[in-house]
């Protein structure tokens, strides 16, 4: 049996799930998804397409799919449903997860990867998140959950931009960038999102793409000719609107946000045994507060590209197809993350370097 691909959906309340689910629910997109809903939620996904008074767990819905609402915890249900649909019991093609709007997604992913028998029946496909463009300054100034949502997502929609100007939805925008630029970001009417932007985004496949903002890697480029990095317009004084607070006092500028990515990149090749000690030795220092991680490298005694990621502690690497004969052999890495020592990292990929 081929592995069931799993997307996690995540965001703070009112920023729009339930809309989205629903519609996923009740869409005829041909495809049959079961939904697990984590239901400590305020708004659950109720009487208009589920029948409530049901003591069943897992219910069926008209168009095929089918809706599974959990009580203990996410491995059982995902144990429970792969059963089901080995046996012949349930038929589904696809699995999204609600997560409550105050779930940090870390464990939620790390399930895939740390569970044998999970990530013998599923796939992880992708961390999604929505972010409510009318509140959201407010909630990523306030949480920390809503911080690490955004640092853990492959794709973030923007929820409610019809409520706010252009000058806050392009502020908000510029905010999350800086928090997060391997995810693509997308304004979106209320749960009006086209199925193909929500499912097969593949952001956990180890593939040799680097799927980061080219400016932000411009910006934050860091190799051994560029020493001379200046912060450019983010210094102290970033008055950004998205970071001024209401009355305009406090100077709300990026390096406040405790969730911050940056790049590394060089030309020069990394020595793989130095290197593997010490991502190994950050890792195991920093790794709860290191939300996502991914780089294509440059690796001494191999014509291919070496790919690696990580979600928290959990780190694998991959050998990815060959350099190109005129392709200009270099590393780039990003790392997101809550409060990393951006220095040290950089720093110790420097001395990796061979």
């Amino acid at each position: 049996m081929s592995l069931i691909p799993a997307t996690i959906l995540t965001g703070f309340l009112g920023s729009g799930k339930t809309t989205l689910l629903k519609r996923v629910l009740s869409e005829a997109h041909g495809q049959k998804i079961a939904v697990i809903e984590n239901e400590f939620g305020e708004e659950n996904i109720d009487n208009d397409i589920l029948v409530s008074e049901s003591k069943e767990q897992i219910v069926q819905m008209s168009n095929g799919c089918i809706c599974c609402t959990i009580r203990e915890d996410l491995r059982e249900a995902l144990q429970l449903l792969a059963a089901k649909k080995r046996k012949g019991l349930l038929d589904f093609d696809r699995v999204v997860i609600e997560t409550t709007g105050l779930a940090d997604p870390g464990p939620v992913a790390q399930t895939f990867f740390m569970d044998e028998e999970i990530a013998e029946s599923y796939l992880l496909d992708s961390v999604l998140t929505l972010v409510d463009a009318k509140h959201a300054a407010q909630q990523l100034n306030e949480r920390q959950e809503a911080r690490r949502q955004v640092g853990f997502a492959d794709q973030i929609f923007i929820s409610k931009t019809d409520l706010v100007t252009q000058e806050e939805t392009d502020a908000l925008i510029h905010r999350l960038k800086h928090m997060n630029p391997r995810a693509p970001i997308q304004a979106v009417h209320f749960g009006q999102v086209p199925i193909q932007d929500v499912l097969d985004l593949r952001g956990f496949n180890l593939n040799a793409k680097l799927d980061i903002d080219p400016d932000f890697l411009k910006e934050e480029g860091h190799g051994h000719h560029d020493h001379e990095h200046h912060d450019h317009a983010h210094g102290e004084h970033c008055d950004h609107p998205s970071h001024r607070h209401e009355g305009g006092h406090g100077h709300h500028h990026h390096h406040d946000d405790d969730v911050k990515s940056f790049a590394f990149r060089s030309d020069r090749a990394f020595d793989p045994a130095k290197l593997e000690d010490f991502l190994g030795a950050v890792v195991n220092i920093y790794g709860p507060r290191m939300l996502r991680y991914k780089g294509v490298l440059h690796m001494q005694g191999t014509d291919r590209k070496v790919i690696f990621q990580g979600v928290h502690q959990l780190m694998g690497s991959d050998l990815g197809p060959e350099w190109g004969a005129d392709e200009k052999r270099s590393s780039k890495m990003v790392f997101i993350g809550i409060d990393l020592p951006r220095d040290i990292f950089l720093q110790g990929l420097e001395q990796c370097l061979s």
